[in-house]
């Protein structure tokens, strides 16, 4: 046992495994990189660890835990967080037919909020996420000895190895996600077509989440 953590490396190895599912947060992020480049995706990325921090700060106290306790609670934060994905993914769409009618796939018509604010949107994002919340209560406790004095300890040495991975997985994305747009930066039709699907992924994720249920 380390520092109170029952099996690190398969913690670890589980921790890799979630992070690199597909999701709304690195989806985001590369999204991000490829349209408005590296340091747009850094921000984006910082506003995903800021919210990751503080849901695993909510799951560690037991504040989290309020969603498994009352379901009408968590019915409202899936359905806001279903229509903010939804809302992401409308504009996304009106950023691809703005690029496809344009004449300059450099210019941004119509540029979303989804661009201007990364930061923001990135932590929103992470926060008005349910599944995560659940995600992290369920996960973080598996690992953690009941028996161990300092449990804030332990939950703070998993926090950092979740953040750590994180990072190593969303700066991939970032530099694969602006070397991408060099490829397409000219094709115009082709930056189009790449950000409507990710835009109809989004509403796919927000339409997901407001189907989701606590089981």
């Amino acid at each position: 046992m380390f520092y109170g953590i029952t099996d690190l490396t398969t913690f670890i190895l589980g921790t890799i495994f979630i992070v690199l599912l597909p999701g709304p947060n690195s989806l985001y992020v590369m999204t991000i990189a490829s349209r408005w480049g590296i340091g747009a995706g850094y921000r984006g990325a910082l506003g995903i660890f800021l919210g990751d921090t503080i849901l695993m700060i909510l799951s560690a106290t037991g504040v989290a835990s309020l969603l498994q306790t009352t379901p009408a609670l968590f019915v409202v934060f899936k359905y806001v967080g279903a229509a903010y994905l939804a809302w992401l993914g409308v504009g996304l769409l009106r950023a691809a037919f703005g690029t496809w009618r344009s004449h300059d796939v450099t210019e941004q018509p119509n540029a979303p909020i989804v661009a201007t604010r990364p930061f923001r949107t990135a932590l929103v994002i992470s926060l008005m996420n349910p599944k995560a919340i659940l995600f992290f209560i369920s996960f973080f406790i598996q690992f953690v000895s009941p028996d161990y004095p300092y449990p804030a300890l332990s939950f703070l040495i998993l926090g950092i190895t979740v953040q750590i991975c994180s990072a190593l997985y969303l700066t991939i994305l970032i530099f694969g996600g602006t070397h991408l747009a060099l490829q397409v930066r000219r094709r115009r039709r082709l930056s189009a077509v790449a950000t409507g699907g990710v835009g109809a992924l989004f509403i796919g994720f927000g339409f997901k989440l407001a189907n989701a249920t606590l089981g």
